[in-house]
């Protein structure tokens, strides 16, 4: 494919975290010599530059595997037709924000990578936390997962690029009414615990949603592309929805207080947080935080919990990043 020569311009995404990587607009001519296969979905837009598709799952695919090659060596990466295929530079905002986290309870050092233990809760196909977080900070990561089909996924992204052997390791987990419960094990220590929970409350909500990204994106509703497009069920919706989720994930983790630091949570709806604020007033958590992100036009945030006293958070500190 002959690309169109347009003018050079690195608009800044300052709205990101800093040591984002795609602080930058998409770099496509570099990203095609990277992998070439994108060429194919990159076109001149109305404005006159480069882009792809943002509706089309395919396109963003493709994006996703270009960005991962190009920025964190992952060869091979990719998703069964129909999962969610998650937007690379907002995953690693919500990784880098971790990280300050962790850096802000250890006296303002980041503690050493290799030390840092991360449950990832719903790993999903994309497998995307573990291999962003295991890439840039060298974190260990166990990712769980109540989907076989999207745990053989996740594992396949992981026996394709040899240097994440032995830093993940994933879990099924076989109660779908549980989250933590069933995978937490009495002698596992976690550092962080990560959760990107379903959003929405229904099946109907969800292809509601995925109907509206699609209209916004391309103007018109594609009922073939919106049926491919932002996962399975269970990425999606539970019954609750993501209020529900992160409710029971509280009450859950009040069982493992003590096998973590941080337990860690995206809220999508800024509505949901002063209940959850109570819940966790109610579950007796030592401290909380709320730490606010924003990805383009859309203000996003996490919950963050620990059940750690003063001493405990120094005995930890001693014991494990020292």
């Amino acid at each position: 494919m002959k690309l169109i020569k347009v003018k050079e311009t690195k608009q800044v995404k300052t709205d990101l975290h800093p040591n984002n990587l795609h602080r930058e607009r998409y770099d496509f001519p570099s990203l095609i010599s990277t992998l070439p296969d994108l060429g194919k979905f990159v076109s001149e837009n109305k404005y006159g530059d480069l882009s792809i598709d943002f509706a089309d799952p395919k396109a963003v695919k493709e994006l996703n595997r270009a960005l991962l090659k190009h920025f964190y060596h992952i060869s091979e990466w990719d998703i069964p037709a129909g999962f969610l295929c998650p937007p690379i530079p907002g995953r690693a905002d919500y990784l880098h924000y971790l990280a300050d986290l962790l850096s802000e309870s250890n006296a303002g050092k980041l503690p050493t990578g290799e030390k840092i233990n991360a449950l990832d809760i719903g790993v999903g196909a994309n497998c995307i936390y573990p291999l962003l977080g295991s890439t840039v900070y060298k974190w260990n990561f166990i990712g769980s997962e109540i989907d076989p089909k999207a745990l053989d996924a996740a594992q396949d992204n992981l026996y394709s690029n040899p240097q994440f052997r032995g830093k993940v390791t994933l879990r099924l987990q076989e109660n779908s009414k549980e989250i933590l419960t069933g995978i937490v094990k009495s002698d596992d220590v976690f550092d962080l615990v990560i959760c990107n929970p379903p959003f929405h409350e229904s099946q109907e909500a969800a292809l509601a949603g995925s109907t509206r990204k699609v209209k916004n994106l391309k103007g018109k509703v594609d009922k073939k592309i919106t049926l491919n497009f932002g996962g399975q069920s269970n990425e999606l919706w539970c019954e609750g929805g993501e209020l529900a989720f992160i409710h029971k994930m509280i009450r859950e983790s009040v069982t493992f207080k003590f096998n973590c630091f941080w337990f860690t949570s995206l809220v999508s709806k800024e509505e949901h947080l002063k209940e959850l604020v109570l819940a966790l007033k109610k579950a007796r958590v030592s401290d909380r935080k709320i730490i606010q992100m924003t990805h383009g036009n859309k203000k996003t945030r996490f919950i963050a919990w620990t059940f750690l006293n003063s001493e405990q958070q120094e005995n930890w500190r001693k014991r494990r990043w020292s």
